[in-house]
């Protein structure tokens, strides 16, 4: 049999903490003593999402596996362990876990059960190890977790990143749609400071004169512009460019089309 070396976090030690709270992403984390830290996230997009990373001292030097199992508190002699799922390491990375298992490990905290991974040592064949979660101290930096998640946005930055404007005919004012789009931009943009550029492209359908047209799609860049130096954004970030009637997308045939 092999030798069994344990982590886990002492009643006195067990410490979790919600690290990020914003409307672009929430986490939950959890100190595991001499051995690294436990993540669980979530981030802004349409649908709900939640990811669970173990940030180990120790990465592993080759694909490996280990079964979480839910073991039962010592004051619960006699419960038995009950599996969760498996995960997977990959060579020089930190573990993670899909969706279902990370949303699972959480409900089996919150009823006071410690997640348990159970696996073969990369560097000494005769050990095993079990790296533990404790449920201590967990259930209100839970809920606060989950508090920052219902918060989150319904968008993501790869939702917003490549956005197309409609405004009305031969006009620099954006139609209802598209200002409900712009509006969400604008939020995104309030909470991720990150961006470093906006690039704003626009353009008109080929009717009435060329030249018109050209003005008519720098009017609509400026005017967008605009919506972001109101927002607070500086200027030197966003660049604008008028094509005219070039490069359009549909035919200018139709009403539709232009």
């Amino acid at each position: 049999m092999a030798d069994l070396r344990q982590y886990s976090a002492t009643l006195e030690r067990s410490v979790w903490q919600v690290t990020n709270s914003s409307r672009l992403q929430c986490e939950l984390s959890h100190q595991i003593p001499n051995y690294g830290q436990a993540i669980f996230s979530s981030e802004a997009g349409k649908v709900v999402n939640l990811g669970f990373e173990l940030d180990m001292r120790r990465l592993p030097n080759d694909y490996s596996l280990a079964n979480i199992e839910s073991v039962a508190p010592s004051w619960k002699p006699g419960t038995a362990a009950k599996k969760i799922g498996n995960m997977q390491w990959r060579k020089q990375f930190d573990g993670d876990v899909d969706q279902d298992t990370a949303w699972m490990m959480l409900t089996e905290l919150e009823k006071g059960y410690f997640p348990t991974l159970y696996y073969a040592d990369w560097h000494n064949r005769y050990d095993r190890v079990s790296v533990a979660l404790s449920a201590t101290n967990f259930r209100d930096n839970y809920y606060q977790f989950l508090g920052c998640m219902d918060q989150l946005l319904k968008y993501s930055f790869d939702d917003i990143a490549y956005t197309v404007l409609q405004f009305e005919n031969n006009s620099s004012e954006l139609d209802k749609p598209s200002k409900k789009k712009l509006q969400r931009i604008e939020e995104y943009l309030k909470h991720d400071k990150d961006i470093e550029g906006i690039s704003v492209k626009a353009y008109s359908s080929s009717w009435g004169g060329r030249y018109t047209n050209l003005k008519v799609s720098q009017k609509r860049a400026s005017k967008v512009k605009q919506h972001f130096v109101n927002l607070g954004l500086i200027k030197d970030k966003i660049s604008t460019e008028g094509f005219g009637e070039k490069r359009h997308i549909a035919s200018n045939r139709t009403e539709l089309g232009r």
